[in-house]
């Protein structure tokens, strides 16, 4: 880490207000000496960019050998203030020697006691400023490359997140998939070979997801209506379903596989439950600037509610919390003979995210 001089635009900013330092010293000059301007501005620029290098390049490597995280030691401030008076002295020389040189050729201002007392103390003035500045850099750097950090931490533990989502995919589902599959091979291959394409198709769409990207609300319906076929081959007429997303919502973005937990609970816990089956049904509408998705399913009014069930419900509220963090919210109720998840997230699309980007 190099702060202003890790980069061109830094080096350039850095020596700019530098130069603007050179053209204040340049009217101290004049006023003190009382040398012509052309003399003093001569006499001063050099000057300053000379030891915007030497006193910058000297406090950055003191800087980083005494860091504000270690320990306070006392000798510290002594190096720093014996550095600062070497410098100071070596930029006041350097002055007499330049005058002479600029006297050579009519340009001289004439290093009076007072000019040279004047530019020692604003050479050591100028160093601690210099001392200050990359402190402040260095701490910047610091908090920027803390907050990478935990941003890299957040995007590996959501990928970490959503493959463990895939991993949790019912094993019963692929298990009586396959199994489905099995039995309609001699009843009906049509229907056999029909139910593998869709199987293979629904794990080759979860596999296919990033993490770190949301995907639209049309594409995740269609995941969950992937994932209702193929279930319906096992339920038969006794799983129904019914998607209503409307045009507005149907753009919306939303954490990829954020649907298939609960329309799995939906199938698993309520249609599962009642010999006559029931309907789930999927659900997406835009409320202004809030995107509301509802999954909801009938379930048996006497049965009490089960523990996985909420165990799932509760993993969706903790991925809503992890991208959205307060901004998002995920509800459940049931009432008589249904259960109603909803989900209340920001209203986001492809161009309102690139906006915000």
């Amino acid at each position: 880490m190099l702060g202003p001089f890790g980069t061109r635009r830094g080096m350039l900013l850095y020596l700019l207000v530098w130069l603007l330092l050179g053209l204040v010293l340049a009217g101290l000059v004049a006023g003190v000496s009382g040398a012509a301007w052309p003399n003093a501005l001569a006499f001063a620029l050099p000057l300053t960019v000379l030891y915007a290098i030497a006193a910058g390049f000297s406090a950055m490597y003191l800087c980083r050998a005494y860091p504000l995280s270690g320990q306070f030691r006392p000798h510290v401030l002594l190096v720093f203030a014996t550095t600062a008076g070497i410098a100071a002295a070596a930029w006041t020389g350097g002055a007499l020697f330049w005058d002479t040189v600029l006297a050579s050729g009519g340009y001289g201002v004439t290093v009076g006691p007072a000019l040279r007392s004047m530019l020692f103390g604003l050479a050591v003035v100028l160093y601690g400023l210099c001392v200050l500045g990359h402190y402040l850099v260095i701490e910047f750097d610091r908090t920027r490359a803390a907050e990478r950090r935990e941003l890299e931490s957040k995007l590996l533990a959501q990928d970490a997140e959503l493959r463990l989502l895939r991993t949790q995919v019912d094993p019963h589902f692929l298990f009586n998939s396959l199994n489905s599959i099995s039995a309609l091979t001699s009843i009906d291959a049509a229907r056999a070979r029909q139910m593998t394409v869709q199987l293979s198709d629904f794990f080759r769409r979860t596999l296919g997801l990033d993490a770190q990207r949301k995907v639209a609300v049309r594409e995740e319906a269609r995941l969950a209506a992937d994932f209702l076929a193929i279930e319906q081959v096992r339920f038969g007429t006794r799983l129904r379903s019914e998607m209503t997303i409307e045009d507005d919502a149907a753009a919306c973005l939303l954490p990829p596989l954020i649907l298939q937990p609960l329309v799995e609970n939906a199938v698993k816990h309520g249609i599962g439950g009642l010999p006559e089956g029931g309907v789930i049904r999927v659900q997406a509408r835009r409320d202004g600037t809030r995107l509301r998705v509802a999954v909801e399913n009938d379930v048996d009014a006497d049965a009490p509610a089960r523990k996985g069930n909420t165990m799932g419900l509760a993993n969706v509220r903790q991925r809503l919390a992890n991208v959205y963090a307060h901004d998002a919210a995920v509800s459940w109720a049931r009432e008589n003979n249904t259960f109603r998840v909803e989900l209340n997230l920001p209203a986001e699309t492809v161009e309102t995210a690139k906006t915000g980007d």
